[in-house]
């Protein structure tokens, strides 16, 4: 049960990252917002692992285990979430992060296929029912009552390719995660600590080609805030929990509850912003709630 309810925790700061990051990149591009937010992220977590006096771990981990999450790493971060925070703004958070969170399906795919998983029917249709109901609630009409705009097939391309980005480093930190001797906690903070790290310095050392203008030296101290919160919780707290879940439960288990953050980011928009509950919107969240469901229970 612990590994479904850290899954569950990711979701929501998940969900929440990404109103972050929406607000931070009306002031600026997504390579310079992921850099600055990779930088904040690695500070908090240095001296996380510096106050629960575990800095000294990183280097007891072993070569293999360094090499694939920092693999996962730049695979994820570096491409993954600068394409997700592309998708972000071609599309908004109502388009890109359900199309974004069609993952799942490709880690129960790569998992099947490349890996030998345990993926039953039953627990395929959980996933398809949560990825239906992410692909129903985003359905959600804007003012002119038109979705066109909001689905181009650019910013929908773009998330489907974060989806198998993310697929693909997922499976990496899952295998990074087993290979550590350290207990499932330490390992969730020192083995994520790492792929931050590893994806932090590949970011600098590419920064004057892929930010030539170094924009993300002079954003604005409110971006960096919020980038830095925004990374804080997806990259810190976020991470931490869905490899604390990979240490308990499988892939095709803990992805999928994992990436039903829509339907967090549509209770935010309820309770906390007082949007209107459409029809879809209670619909979608039903069907993502039967496909949790069968997912705790396979």
């Amino acid at each position: 049960m612990l590994g479904e309810v850290a899954a569950l925790g990711a979701a929501v700061c998940w969900a929440l990252s990404a109103a972050l990051y929406k607000v931070a990149l009306a002031d600026t591009k997504p390579v310079s917002a992921n850099i600055s937010r990779c930088i904040s992220t690695t500070i908090f977590l240095v001296a996380c692992l510096v106050v629960a006096g575990r800095l000294g771990d990183l280097a007891t981990l072993q070569p293999y285990t360094v090499a694939l999450a920092g693999l996962s790493g730049v695979v994820g971060l570096c491409l993954g979430d600068t394409t997700y925070m592309l998708s972000l703004k071609l599309i908004g958070v109502s388009g890109a992060v359900p199309v974004t969170c069609t993952y799942p399906l490709f880690t129960i795919f790569f998992e099947a296929v490349f890996l030998g998983g345990n993926v039953t029917p039953f627990l395929l249709m959980s996933a398809v029912f949560i990825v239906l109901g992410i692909w129903l609630i985003s359905q959600v009409e804007d003012k002119l009552g038109n979705l066109t705009r909001h689905f181009l097939l650019k910013g929908i391309s773009v998330a489907l390719f974060t989806a198998l980005v993310w697929s693909v480093s997922i499976i990496m930190m899952d295998h990074a995660q087993r290979r550590s001797e350290l207990s499932a906690a330490d390992a969730a903070l020192v083995v994520n600590s790492a792929r931050v790290l590893t994806t932090t310095f590949a970011f600098l050392a590419l920064s004057p080609l892929i930010d030539r203008r170094f924009r993300f030296i002079r954003l604005k101290r409110r971006t960096w805030g919020i980038l830095a919160l925004g990374g804080i919780v997806a990259l810190g707290l976020g991470w931490f929990l869905l490899t604390v879940s990979l240490s308990y439960i499988q892939p095709s288990r803990a992805v999928p509850i994992s990436s039903i953050s829509p339907l967090f980011a549509a209770l935010f928009g309820v309770f906390l912003l007082k949007e209107k509950v459409t029809l879809k919107i209670l619909t979608g969240s039903a069907m993502i709630v039967l496909g949790t469901a069968g997912v705790f229970i396979v």
